[in-house]
């Protein structure tokens, strides 16, 4: 039987960075109608070889064939006009600041010169809400796009790539900002994909995504292809991903210590409900619920982002309400923001700069930085973490996008903390990582509280001694980790289960 012709074919395809070898040699076949994982430990080269497919870095040596004819993209216009279109990992690239949500829909076709300098507002919305419709969304098609939180902006941005009708369609990470209904309306949605014949490339780390959708598994580590597995040899992929075989997941529940900070029938909003929640020294708590349901609203609130509509904090007993992030901070409150890109990296700084940022006045002296100092605690962190760098001096842009999530969340755990809050700390780490980074958080957790906000009930299930379920911006419910059904989780976030017996809905302790 003959084999159908690769819609696109790469032939010891390299990329090299000075010295650093990015990709040695890599062969791989894609073929329509099909959707191929790619799996890698975060600095295996994934992102690098999306660039390439995607026209944002050229290749150094090989070949990049698309139907047969030999291609070198010098932009990602050149590749999309071969039929292949990216939807990368920091959704920010995609967007553009300042321009509404229509205008950023409409992205690709008003760049073309064929646009012409005049378009009118309604043919413009009316073209928007076509592409919006595409994956049935309902946006707010007016409002500036820095309005829409991170979730909603990946939203928008896949389905702007979808609309430029691609027989590539690469996703890296698309789910990381998604709950389990928003990943799952996406999957029915390549389904109909592979139906119509586009080939998809699946970068993700979410083994649950993969095992849903994904006919076959490439593995990249250390730039080098040293695998193909099928849809049920997973375990061998992740396996072959990390070099050694991953040890079964024990998980210890830890009992609560002191209170560190109260909730009393707070609202977040004027018109939702009142709830009440409590933290303590000792756990991790997980916070989880679908897209838009508040889980990052009460993290700013906490942290002096907003303040709530009704209700009272306390922290370590004593009446508490943070004005800014500098109170926070001060208090021992510390963030790591969902959105790292906006709210956590300063375009051109290192790595060191970027991790120390909060806590110069640790290092300070004499109104001088003492750059030995800094170095120690900076190494200190590089080696906990595990982040693949070049040097502690290295510019943040050179780090994968795993690195850099890994950098963030060293930045936090740099001074010690009563109250730390992580927001989808797990964007982009690779499996290995996730559990190192999740059992430094509960190794450390002894003399502090720690929330941890999780879309993925998977990770959640995975860090936390408490999940709590947050809809319609208020808590509504919780669960020990020890007597935990998933069913009724997953029935939890969607709205159709019962309230928990412990307690009402209104009312969470963890």
């Amino acid at each position: 039987m003959k084999l159908p012709q690769a819609l696109v074919e790469l032939r010891a395809l390299s990329k090299d960075f000075g010295a650093q070898r990015a990709l040695d040699r890599v062969d791989l076949q894609l073929f329509p109608g099909e959707v191929v994982a790619l799996l890698g430990a975060n600095g295996a080269g994934k992102s690098t070889l999306v660039k390439i497919l995607a026209g944002s870095q050229p290749h150094d040596r090989g070949e990049l064939r698309v139907q047969g004819t030999q291609q070198r993209f010098d932009s990602p216009l050149a590749a999309r006009r071969a039929g292949i279109v990216a939807v990368h990992q920091h959704v920010d690239d995609g967007i553009v600041p300042g321009l509404s949500v229509a205008e950023n829909l409409m992205l690709d076709e008003l760049c073309q010169a064929q646009a012409g300098p005049w378009v009118r507002p309604s043919d413009l919305h009316q073209r928007a809400a076509a592409i919006a419709a595409g994956l049935n969304l309902d946006l707010p098609l007016h409002a500036p796009i820095e309005q829409l939180g991170q979730a909603e902006r990946q939203l928008v941005v896949l389905a702007r790539a979808l609309a430029l009708q691609p027989r590539l369609l690469i996703l890296d990470e698309p789910t990381a900002a998604l709950s389990a209904a928003e990943a799952q309306r996406l999957f029915e949605l390549i389904g109909q994909l592979r139906q119509r014949g586009v080939a998809i490339l699946y970068i993700s780390h979410r083994l649950a995504d993969l095992q849903c959708i994904a006919e076959r598994a490439l593995v990249l580590r250390d730039g080098r292809l040293v695998g193909e597995f099928n849809a049920q040899q997973l375990p061998q992929a992740i396996e072959a991903m990390l070099g050694v075989a991953l040890d079964p997941l024990r998980f210890v529940p830890r009992l609560p210590g002191r209170e560190v900070l109260s909730l009393r029938d707070v609202r977040l909003l004027p018109q939702t409900r009142t709830f009440d929640l409590t933290l303590h020294e000792n756990q991790v708590v997980a916070l989880t619920g679908l897209l838009g349901a508040g889980k990052s609203e009460i993290a700013e609130t906490l942290f002096g982002l907003r303040r709530p509509a009704a209700g009272s904090l306390h922290l370590d007993g004593q009446p508490w309400q943070p004005r800014s992030p500098r109170d926070a901070i001060n208090a021992g409150v510390f963030l790591a923001v969902e959105d790292r890109a906006a709210g956590s990296l300063v375009p051109g700084f290192s790595l060191r700069r970027t991790l120390t940022l909060p806590f110069l006045q640790r290092f300070s002296r004499g109104g001088f930085i003492d750059r030995r100092a800094e170095a120690a605690a900076v190494t200190t962190q590089i080696r906990e973490l595990g982040i693949k760098t070049a040097g502690i001096d290295a510019p943040m842009a050179s780090l994968s996008g795993g690195n850099q999530q890994k950098v963030v969340i060293g930045r936090w755990l740099l001074q010690e903390a009563r109250l730390l809050i992580l927001d989808e700390p797990f964007q982009g780490v690779d499996i290995r990582a996730r559990r190192e980074i999740g059992q430094l958080l509960r190794d450390g957790a002894g003399q502090r509280a720690t929330l941890v906000i999780c879309t993925d009930i998977d990770e959640a299930l995975e860090i936390a001694d408490r999940i709590l379920v947050v809809r319609d911006f208020a808590v509504v419910a919780e669960y020990p980790r020890t007597d935990l059904s998933r069913n009724a989780l997953v029935a939890e976030l969607a709205g159709s289960a019962p309230p928990t017996p412990q307690t009402p809905r209104s009312t969470v302790r963890a």
